[in-house]
C-alpha cells in the first residue's frame, strides 16, 4: 500500500538546496504516515540559531516546494509540514555540533568511563577546548572528540561567570593552558 508520501531521501533532495541557501542544513527528516493528516518534520541546523521568523520562512519556502512538487501526489492538501530546531536534548555528536554549541554547557561522557561538565570553547583539529573549573578560577582543557562517547547540552537558568564565558568565547587560540581566576 503506498501512502503518497515522499521518502526522507527525496524531502532531504528536494528542500536542501533551498535550507543551503538560507545558512542552515537538514539534520534530519520524520515522516509520519500514520498521523491523520501526515506529517512531515523536518529537523534544521545552523551555525546560527533558528529563530521564529527563519523557521516561518523556512516554513513557507519548504511548503511551496513540497506543494510545486510531484512527490505528495494524492495527499497535497491533507498533511502537517513542520520545521523545526534540533532542540537542546539532541546529544552533539560530530565537530559541527560542538562549533555551534560553542558557549554551551555540555555533560560529557568519555571513552574511560570519567564524565567531565564543562562549556564548550573552540573545536579544532578533532579536539574540543572544554573551559572546566579549576579551583577558583577556570581552565581550558583540550578533549579529543574521538574520546567523547556521549555530549548533551545542559538547560541553564542563570547567567554564567564573566571570565568562563570569555574563555569559551573568545579566541582560545594558544591559550590552552591558560587559567582565569575570578568566578
Amino acid at each position: 500500500m503506498t501512502t503518497g508520501l515522499p521518502s526522507q531521501t527525496q524531502v532531504i533532495e528536494l528542500l536542501g538546496e533551498e535550507f543551503a541557501r538560507a545558512g542552515y542544513e537538514i539534520e534530519d527528516v520524520v515522516i509520519d504516515a500514520r498521523a491523520h493528516p501526515p506529517r512531515i518534520s523536518v529537523i534544521a541546523d545552523g551555525d546560527t540559531a533558528l529563530d521564529l521568523d527563519t523557521i516561518a520562512a523556512l516554513s513557507r519556502s519548504a511548503s511551496a516546494l513540497l506543494d510545486g512538487s510531484n512527490l505528495l501526489e494524492g495527499i497535497r492538501e491533507r498533511y502537517v509540514l513542520e520545521v523545526s530546531s534540533p532542540g537542546v536534548d539532541r546529544p552533539l555528536t560530530s565537530a559541527k555540533h560542538f562549533r555551534r554549541a560553542r558557549g554551551r554547557k555540555v555533560e560529557l561522557a568519555l571513552a574511560d568511563g570519567s564524565r567531565l561538565t564543562g562549556r564548550v570553547g573552540e573545536t579544532r583539529d578533532d579536539t574540543l577546548a572544554l573551559v572546566v573549573r579549576d579551583g577558583r578560577g577556570w581552565a581550558v582543557r583540550p578533549i579529543p572528540l574521538a574520546e567523547i562517547v556521549k555530549a548533551v547540552v545542559q538547560v541553564e537558568f542563570s547567567q554564567p561567570p564573566q571570565a568562563e564565558l570569555e574563555l569559551a568565547t573568545g579566541a582560545l587560540t594558544g591559550r590552552a593552558d591558560r587559567t582565569e581566576a575570578g568566578a
